[in-house]
C-alpha cells in the first residue's frame, strides 16, 4: 500500500511536471508569435481609401521598344502611372526614362542592377538602391523618393536602409503576370477581378501582351469609376499604419 501510495504520488509529480513544461512552452511560442506578427516590417502593398483610386506602376529591366505605346495610351485614359526603373537600364535608355518623366509620370527606383536584396548585405542594399538614384536623379533633376525590391525579395534589411535613405518601399496588390507570356485576355480578367479601391497594379514595359491589354484595363476600370493616379498620390505620407496585408492604413 504504501509503496503504490509512493509511486501514485511519483506518477502525479511527473505529470504535473510535464504539464508545467507544456503550459511553459506554449506561451513561449505564443509569445513568439506574436512577437513576429508585431514587429514584422512589410513595405507598401495597397492603401486603404474609400475612393475609387489606383496606382498603375510598371517595372523597367528589359527593353523599351514601347515607350511611346504606352505613353499614348496612358495620355489616352488621363492616366498617371509610377515606373520602377533599374539603374542599368536606365543607363541604357535615359531618353525613354526622360519620355516617362515628361509625360507626367512618377520615376522611382528599381535597384541598380536588379541584384535580389536578400542575396545582399546591408552596405549592398544600400549601393544599389543610392546607385540607381543618381542615374535616375541625373536624368530627371529631382530626387527619387520610392523603391520596389528586385522582384519584389525585400527583406527587414532592405526596409530598414530606405528608411534611413527616406525612402518607400512599394510592392503591389495585384499583378498582372505579364512578364508570364500569357494572353491579353487573361492579362485583363485577371487585373480587373483582382482591383479594388486602394490598389496598386503590377505590369512590365517591353513585354507583348502589355500594351493592349493596359488599354483595355484602363477602358473598363474607367467604365467603373476608377481614377488613375502616381503612387505618390494614393499613399499616405504620414499618421498611418501597414496592417498584416501589407495595406496602409490612415490612424484614426
Amino acid at each position: 500500500m504504501f509503496m503504490w501510495t509512493v509511486s501514485k504520488r511519483r506518477f502525479i509529480g511527473i505529470v504535473c511536471i510535464f504539464f508545467a513544461i507544456a503550459v511553459i512552452m506554449g506561451l513561449f511560442f505564443n509569445k513568439n508569435i506574436s512577437v513576429a506578427k508585431t514587429n514584422r516590417k512589410l513595405p507598401i502593398y495597397s492603401v486603404d481609401t474609400r475612393e475609387k483610386k489606383i496606382a498603375i506602376t510598371f517595372d523597367a529591366a528589359w527593353t523599351n521598344q514601347d515607350t511611346q505605346q504606352l505613353i499614348d495610351i496612358l495620355a489616352k485614359h488621363n492616366a498617371k502611372a509610377t515606373f520602377f526603373i533599374v539603374g542599368d537600364w536606365a543607363k541604357k535608355f535615359p531618353a525613354s526614362v526622360k519620355a516617362f518623366y515628361d509625360a507626367g509620370h512618377t520615376i522611382a527606383n528599381h535597384s541598380d542592377t536588379h541584384k535580389a536584396f536578400s542575396k545582399c548585405s546591408r552596405e549592398e542594399i544600400k549601393v544599389e538602391i543610392v546607385n540607381c538614384n543618381k542615374k535616375l536623379e541625373e536624368i530627371i533633376g529631382k530626387p527619387v523618393t520610392l523603391v520596389r525590391a528586385p522582384s519584389g525579395d525585400y527583406t527587414d534589411q532592405s526596409l530598414e536602409v530606405c528608411k534611413e535613405l527616406g525612402m518607400t518601399m512599394i510592392q503591389w496588390n495585384c499583378d498582372s503576370l505579364d512578364y508570364t507570356k500569357i494572353s491579353t485576355d487573361e492579362i485583363v480578367n485577371r487585373v480587373i477581378k483582382g482591383t479594388t479601391n486602394g490598389s496598386i497594379l503590377l505590369f512590365h514595359n517591353g513585354v507583348d501582351n502589355t500594351a493592349p491589354a493596359l488599354d483595355r484595363i484602363l477602358t473598363q476600370l474607367k467604365n467603373e469609376g476608377y481614377s488613375f493616379v502616381s503612387v505618390e498620390d494614393l499613399i499616405y505620407k504620414e499618421d498611418y499604419y501597414i496592417d498584416h496585408t501589407g495595406k496602409q492604413c490612415k490612424n484614426a
